[in-house]
């Protein structure tokens, strides 16, 4: 009698085993209808041959990042929009925001975790569909969380590959420059023209695509990750702040919180930057107009006298970001683009700003896709 229950027992296990096996192969795409529009929310400047700086600020959600596709034709939908209305030429940089690239870990999921309603729901959901990728990743994580450092590293390769595809691609469909605001990665560069990924910590990072639709030198990694990163993303070396060349000028990109820190603009200074690019993220749907909370990293620069509190997030924000204010920074012109959208119960904030020769310009909407374009 154990025998046959035993073995009824195995059977039992065996076929649910089985089962869950081809569950997490089955990818059914479900119907979305993709909001294609976008408002012209900045527009400073007259037209010259010097090109100009053009930023998009995305809204978005996990569905759209279902497939390359998807996401594609939205963010084609805003470039083509700026080109109808003349704000695409073959000197325009474009600028997306901080972590467009890091929610392709979504790419080809079940959908229950585009449908969840809370944020940890769908990364259980991720975790349950991945179970092979996500124990090996999490094996080899670095961070002091292995849970989210898992979640960012179980599909890093195919993340790298889709970064480049996509947001090069882009830049050559529309012939421009594009900073393809920031991916994280385990040691992200380029190599023969192609963004690998090597062992080890994760890095958030932007790479610059050009008109051809290849990356212009090395991914600029996140220097001063915010605290509620710290714990699985690691910060860039301080002392590499890249500079490339565009057909519009000497371009720099600072992600995120990096743009608060005086030095990184006199390292800008040092290479000759004209323009700078910030990829931009912040988290919580009230968070823009709730008191700043002091700087967002373990080290604060000595010649900053703002006190937590004593100013907004959005205040701070275009304070602290120091574009072309001589003689901080000597660039010419200079542009923040901030993700937004909503991601399960994940509110994002964050209203892009431009400068241009030390006018700070900002768009004081938060809803629906914006464009802010800066000529030069």
């Amino acid at each position: 009698m154990r025998k046959i229950l035993a073995f009824t027992f195995v059977m039992a296990l065996v076929a649910a085993l089985s089962s869950y096996l081809v569950w997490t192969e089955q990818r059914p795409v479900a119907h979305y209808l993709s909001d294609l529009r976008v408002t012209l929310a900045v527009n400073e400047g007259e037209p010259a041959d010097r090109g100009n700086l053009l930023g998009i600020q995305p809204e978005l959600f996990p569905a759209d990042y279902q497939s390359l596709e998807r996401l594609h034709l939205k963010l084609a939908a805003y470039l083509q929009n700026a080109r109808d209305q003349g704000l695409v030429n073959d000197k325009t940089v474009v600028v997306l925001p901080e972590h467009i690239g890091t929610w392709l870990m979504l790419k080809g999921e079940k959908n229950e975790v585009y449908q969840a309603l809370h944020a940890k729901e769908a990364m259980n959901w991720l975790s349950a569909s991945n179970p092979f990728l996500f124990a090996r990743a999490w094996i080899s994580a670095t961070g002091d969380n292995r849970t989210e450092d898992a979640y960012l590293r179980m599909k890093a390769a195919a993340m790298a590959r889709d970064y480049q595809a996509l947001f090069g691609g882009l830049a050559k469909e529309f012939g421009v420059t594009l900073v393809a605001g920031s991916i994280t990665l385990p040691n992200p560069r380029v190599e023969q023209e192609q963004l690998v990924i090597g062992q080890g910590a994760l890095y958030n990072a932007s790479l610059v695509f050009n008109p051809n639709g290849l990356p212009v030198g090395q991914p600029q990694r996140q220097l001063y990750p915010i605290y509620d990163e710290r714990g699985f993303i690691e910060p860039g070396d301080e002392n590499i702040v890249n500079v490339v060349d565009t057909p519009a000028g000497r371009l720099g990109v600072l992600v995120g919180s990096d743009s608060w820190y005086p030095d990184n603009y006199r390292k800008l200074n040092a290479q000759g930057a004209q323009l700078i690019a910030v990829p931009a993220f912040v988290l919580g749907r009230d968070t823009w107009d709730r008191p700043w909370r002091g700087f967002k990293s373990v080290s604060t620069p000595p010649e900053i006298s703002l006190k937590p509190e004593e100013l907004s997030e959005g205040e701070a924000w275009r304070r602290l970001t120091l574009i072309s204010q001589q003689p901080v920074s000597q660039a010419t012109a200079g542009m923040s683009v901030f993700l937004r959208g909503q991601f399960w119960d994940l509110g994002t904030a964050g209203h892009s700003f431009l400068s241009n020769n030390g006018h700070v310009n900002a768009d004081g909407e938060s809803r629906g896709a914006r464009l802010l374009n800066v000529w030069l």
